[in-house]
């Protein structure tokens, strides 16, 4: 759009046609700001235009100025009064009128071409109250998307948008956009006081208009920012915020009734992990809604995980690096959109859970870095702000108006999308001031420690305020070091002296390096490694675990899962199918990224997503890579039928071994109990030799044990060592147990058993 050209009145301007004022101005140019006004309204570095713009009281009664730099004139309009101001230059416009109180008015605002009847914004209230400020003041508006940001609303009988930024750095800000030509000189904001917020209402602008705040730092330079709030945001090279209302209707409230009835952690709890971009590339959240959610529901997960839906400007960076922290992303749609897909996955009976980054923030000049001028959302401390993995930086988690923002985000995400869980990025670098810094690049913290204690108090709020406000919601860590109490709740201290973080559920990193490690060797040189796969059971139950295989283990090098089982193919397909069912087995709840449950022989990317046509028969995926999607699914129904493997995850109690210590033959076997004692048995060989006859000590007391998945199974593209009538127990003693079976175990395999 091009803006109408600033240019002075035509001479003989009162000989148009229409009404002449009703009251000639008898005082036309005393009501005009004043040069000290003036220059800091040009300058957008006044923190009060309202004092100064709209209609006062003054001696001789009424006056009325206005900021309009494009106009060739402005009039007032009230009732039966029709006043024009007297062009005072530079779009100053202002008149003098003898009246003893400000009426109701309007202004007609004429340009080159083109007359608007409008509302003067610099006639209203301020939109926020003082609790709202008196909240953002304290860090704890647990709303704070309702008052800051861009809001389209009545204020005074009046439509229009309510814009509120935080920048307590700022002389000045002014709100800019499609609305004003991109020149914010018309719309400066009003300061409210020590909260640092400015505000401004804005008449007749509306939902789908873009905006940014301009910012006068304190140097007197401009910049022009993206709104930290926005709720929508342009398609991304574009970097606008844009006005926006929801006006989506749900209809997962079965769902949401229901998700809080058992604790997550004596759940069922398998997890699809999802780039939504690149799942099936090209696809809207709308379009994602009629393919996804059948998809994963065939194939019996509980839940999906999507990496970082907020709003992010390189798509390289997979979501990880958001400067839109309350904008889904739209390069899918728009945020309604994006409520549609959650929705469609609730009443499909799928949880969804989002990847949320509150470590770190990109540099990006239009965004969150130095947003006022100084450092605000970073830490003051260039060794603080600075991370030094990721050329980011780093959130001041000691600043309340920060955590507030973060909290706040994670309640949204929860309340305003029906999010059942956020998993938690990079926790380790919020947690230690010395994560991936040299000495001298690190201050120890006030007791000479390396914990950074504005992170933890930040993630003990977070988590506290999330589970007090959305009963059923579940927060789950990524934290790879042996930090002492990660899933215990804040009010509970441990040995360190530390409260709980108060997560929900907690990867297990440790697990994950393990067992790819051991799998990844020739099954004949296992036998050395075998507390590889052994070792985590010293420490399963010191948390709430999640079993990871996600993303970040299938890119970089480091290959797809399948690509890192060693043999043939067929014995890298054995390989994957054994470890997934021992996965499944494992206490911990399961997590798998999109490719792996149909064995994608390439690395992921994010160019183009899964290769789906390994599933086509044509290509003779049958039983290569549809094999695998099936024992997928037969893992997942006869999970879920098994509280066994689910209902005692976090309880010693549940798990006890048969054998841990077969080494030589590459076995492991355990057996899971259920809060009733009912058992299953899981069995592993993970050596491609059929073992005849190998005997397995299990309790007296069940009669018959029937085998309920076998991983060797012909339509799994396995060798068909299966069993289908059931095995009785021996009276022989046998691993310190009163019976025993004798079974035939499968090469390169993972059989579970139940009581017949």
């Amino acid at each position: 759009m091009t803006p109408p050209k600033k240019g002075k009145k035509a001479a003989g301007k009162n000989g148009r046609k229409g009404k002449p004022p009703a009251e000639p101005p008898a005082q036309a140019f005393s009501s005009s700001p004043d040069a000290v006004d003036r220059e800091r309204l040009l300058h957008g570095t006044h923190h009060d235009p309202h004092a100064v713009l709209g209609a006062h009281p003054v001696s001789g009664g009424i006056a009325f100025r206005a900021l309009r730099p494009y106009a060739r004139s402005v009039t007032v309009v009230a009732g039966g009064l029709r006043a024009e101001l007297h062009d005072d230059g530079d779009g100053f416009f202002s008149v003098l009128l003898p009246l003893t109180e400000v009426p109701a008015y309007r202004l007609l605002v004429e340009y080159e071409g083109t007359t608007l009847e409008t509302e003067d914004a610099y006639r209203f209230l301020p939109t926020l109250g003082d609790l709202d400020l008196h909240l953002i003041g304290e860090g704890r508006h647990e709303e704070l998307w309702t008052v800051l940001g861009a809001h389209p609303t009545v204020h005074e009988g009046v439509t229009g948008t309510r814009f509120s930024v935080w920048a307590p750095n700022a002389r000045g800000v002014r709100v800019a956009g499609s609305f004003n030509f991109w020149d914010g000189t018309g719309h400066p904001m009003r300061s409210l006081g020590s909260s640092g917020v400015w505000e401004l209402f804005v008449p007749g602008v509306g939902e789908g208009e873009l905006y940014k705040f301009d910012i006068a730092r304190p140097d007197g330079s401009h910049t022009l920012r993206a709104d930290p709030l926005a709720r929508r945001t342009e398609v991304p090279p574009a970097t606008s915020s844009i006005v926006h209302a929801s006006r989506y209707e749900w209809g997962d409230e079965e769902w949401l009734a229901g998700r809080g009835g058992i604790p997550v952690h004596e759940a069922p709890f398998s997890v699809y992990e999802v780039h939504l971009p690149s799942w099936r590339p090209g696809l809207t959240y709308r379009q994602l809604a009629d393919q996804l959610p059948s998809y994963v529901r065939d194939l019996g997960f509980t839940h999906v995980e999507l990496m970082p839906v907020a709003e992010h400007p390189f798509g390289g960076s997979w979501g990880y690096q958001v400067t839109g922290f309350y904008a889904p992303t739209a390069r899918l749609g728009t945020p309604d959109d994006f409520k549609h897909l959650v929705d469609a996955l609730h009443q499909a009976g799928i949880g969804v859970l989002m990847d949320w980054v509150p470590a770190h923030f990109p540099r990006d000049e239009w965004a969150l870095a130095e947003f006022d001028g100084r450092p605000l959302y970073e830490h003051e401390d260039p060794l603080r702000a600075a991370h030094p993995d990721w050329g980011t930086l780093e959130f001041d988690f000691g600043r309340r108006e920060v955590r507030n923002f973060l909290v706040a985000n994670a309640v949204y995400w929860c309340e305003e999308f029906h999010i059942d869980g956020l998993r938690v990025d990079a926790v380790a670098s919020m947690l230690y001031l010395d994560y991936s810094r040299e000495p001298g690049q690190w201050t120890p913290n006030e007791h000479g420690g390396r914990e950074n204690l504005d992170a933890v108090a930040f993630l003990q709020e977070m988590n506290a305020t999330v589970y007090r406000r959305n009963p059923g919601v579940v927060t789950i860590a990524e934290e790879s070091t042996a930090w002492d109490g990660v899933t215990r709740a804040t009010h509970h201290r441990g040995p360190s002296g530390f409260g709980g973080l108060g997560f929900g559920l907690k990867w297990n990193m440790g697990w994950m390096h393990d067992s790819l490690q051991y799998i990844a060797h020739e099954p004949v040189h296992r036998k050395y490694h075998h507390h590889e796969m052994t070792f985590s059971m010293v420490y399963a139950y010191s948390e709430n675990y999640v079993l990871p295989i996600s993303h970040d283990e299938v890119v970089h090098g480091k290959r797809s899962l399948v690509s890192k089982m060693p043999g043939d193919w067929w014995q890298q397909r054995a390989n994957l199918r054994a470890y997934l069912g021992f996965m499944w087995a494992h206490p911990g709840k399961q997590l798998l990224f999109m490719g792996q449950e149909f064995a994608q022989g390439a690395e992921w990317s994010e160019a183009h997503g899964p290769d789906w046509w390994l599933l086509d028969s044509a290509y003779g995926a049958e039983p290569d890579h549809r094999g695998v999607r099936d024992l997928v699914r037969d893992l997942n129904t006869a999970y879920r039928a098994a509280p066994a493997l689910w209902q005692r995850d976090t309880d010693p109690a549940g798990f006890e071994w048969v054998v841990g210590d077969a080494a030589d033959d590459n076995v492991f076997a355990f057996l899971r109990h259920d809060a009733e004692g009912a058992p299953v048995l899981a069995v592993s060989n993970l050596s491609p030799v059929v073992r005849h006859d190998y005997r397995l000590g299990v309790p007296d007391d069940i009669p018959a044990w029937h085998e309920v998945l076998n991983t060797d199974g012909e339509r799994y593209g396995g060798s068909g060592v299966v069993r289908s009538d059931p095995v009785k127990p021996e009276p022989q003693p046998w691993h310190g147990r009163p019976a025993s079976v004798r079974l035939t175990l499968p090469p390169l395999a993972t059989v579970w058993l139940r009581p017949a």
